[in-house]
């Protein structure tokens, strides 16, 4: 348990590291050090799903970190000589950060690693891995087309792979794919919106994941299975789940009409459009996971353990879901 806290400490560290210093080198060595305290807390003897998963995610990893020094060596040496190639490889540092956090097209290790974690790995990866790689895209020279592009990608992949998937953690990758494509869209003019938006994600998301981890599940089967007798946690998952979908009532919608809002803003028109449009495919199967939640019964015998309600998972529920009347109140007042 006592390895635990130190890999948790020193993964926090080399987050800290990378994001709080002045040169690339010292954010490359910050990523390591977050990639090589990850490793030991993913790997579990007793599971080969999770071996395997801790093995693809260091391969992974270590290609985009190989990618990412390349790039930093190569702009270093030819800073004052061609600005050309410069931008050549800014793209090549970008593309790296892209395949760090996940973000399409570059996603392919992201639904295959995230099949093979525990819930808090799961959440982890989901939230802190996305800080220290989008925090240096910030930093980055950012070109708008590359950027574009990526979301656009993120936007159809996310909708189009995420229909009909039976596993959770898949479906979590592929809705994580999706928000990812808005914080880059946020992350492109204001840095303000994209915090908001990382930390109303990340609450929404441990939510949500708290009440997989509680409940044990993995598959739609046993969560409709368990959903039958437990009205609380039916209630609160639905909302939670609409809520990250971003539907207006809820406070997922607002860091997304903020978003829309700046992008308007910069007269972005047609990339406007085409994320609210390729969204659409995404909602679809929130909705219908959540529809299907409320009315299948399941007749097969429930042996699994009847739920206690519990102190967190109330207190982050309640933070979520009253957050945007919250919010509205307070703006009011400002």
């Amino acid at each position: 348990m006592y390895y635990k806290f130190i890999f948790y400490t020193s993964l926090a560290m080399g987050t800290m590291v990378a994001i709080s210093s002045y040169s690339w080198m010292g954010m490359w060595m910050g990523l390591e050090i977050n990639l090589l305290s990850i490793i030991p807390l993913m790997s579990n003897t007793d599971n080969m799903m999770t071996s395997e998963a801790s093995m693809k995610y260091f391969i992974t990893q270590a290609l985009a970190s190989t990618i990412l020094l390349f790039s930093i060596i190569i702009m270093s040496i030819n800073f004052m000589y061609n600005l050309q190639l410069n931008l050549y490889f800014s793209l090549l540092l970008n593309t790296a950060l892209l395949t760090k956090m996940g973000a399409a097209p570059f996603h392919f290790w992201f639904p295959e690693i995230m099949m093979g974690l525990s819930w808090i790995n799961s959440t982890i990866m989901l939230t802190w891995q996305k800080i220290a790689p989008m925090i240096l895209l910030i930093y980055s020279n950012k070109t708008l087309i590359y950027l574009s592009l990526s979301i656009i990608t993120c936007m159809l992949i996310s909708g189009i792979m995420g229909n009909n998937q039976t596993n959770l953690r898949k479906i979590m990758a592929y809705s994580s794919i999706n928000h990812i494509g808005w914080m880059l869209a946020s992350l492109m003019f204001m840095e303000s919106i994209w915090l908001f938006y990382f930390i109303v994600y990340s609450i929404i998301t441990l939510n949500i994941t708290l009440i997989f981890n509680i409940l044990n599940i993995f598959h739609l089967k046993q969560l409709f299975m368990f959903m039958n007798n437990n009205f609380m946690i039916k209630l609160f998952f639905i909302l939670n789940f609409l809520s990250l979908s971003g539907l207006p009532p809820f406070l997922g919608f607002l860091p997304k009409w903020l978003t829309i809002q700046t992008m308007i803003n910069y007269e972005l028109m047609s990339l406007t459009f085409i994320m609210i449009i390729s969204t659409l495919m995404t909602i679809f199967f929130y909705i219908q996971i959540t529809y299907s939640t409320m009315i299948l019964q399941m007749n097969e015998i429930n042996f699994m353990i009847l739920f206690k309600n519990s102190f967190l998972l109330m207190s982050t529920n309640l933070i979520s879901l009253s957050g945007l009347i919250l919010m509205t109140i307070m703006f009011n007042f400002i």
